[in-house]
C-alpha cells in the first residue's frame, strides 16, 4: 500500500526532524517566520515549507501580522500521534511495575537470606 502523502498525514509529516524542532520552538509561543528559519539556520523558504506542510495536516495555524506571517503550535492536531502513543506508554508502565516487582522479590530475598 502506497505511503500518504505527508502533507495529509500527521505523523508523516512529524517524521521529518526540522518539523518536529519547528513544533518545539512553538510550544513557548507564537514566532514569525524569519524568526524560525533563524533559531533552525534554514532559509526562509525552507522554514516556509515545513511550516506550509505543518499547516496543512492542522499542527500549525497562522495569522498575518502587518507584512509578517506569525505561526503558533495547534496542539490539538496531535491527538492522533497521542492517543497511539498512549498504548506504548501502558505497555511501559506495565514494564517498569513488572519490573520494580522483581527488584523488591530479590530485596526481600536477599534480606532473608542476611537475616539466617
Amino acid at each position: 500500500m502506497a505511503r500518504a502523502a505527508t502533507t495529509s498525514d500527521v505523523f508523516n509529516a512529524i517524521a521529518e526532524p526540522r518539523r518536529r524542532e519547528i513544533l518545539t520552538l512553538l510550544r513557548t509561543g507564537e514566532r514569525p517566520v524569519a524568526q524560525l528559519a533563524l533559531e533552525l539556520g534554514l532559509p526562509q523558504p525552507g522554514a516556509s515549507k515545513h511550516l506550509r506542510v505543518l499547516r496543512e495536516v492542522g499542527l500549525v495555524r497562522d495569522r498575518r501580522e502587518g507584512k509578517q506571517r506569525v505561526y503558533g503550535l495547534d496542539a490539538g492536531g496531535l491527538r492522533a500521534v497521542h492517543e497511539w502513543t498512549g498504548g506504548f506508554e501502558r505497555f511501559w508502565n506495565e514494564s517498569f511495575d513488572r519490573l520494580d516487582a522483581y527488584v523488591q522479590e530479590l530485596k526481600q530475598e536477599r534480606q532473608g537470606s542476611s537475616e539466617r
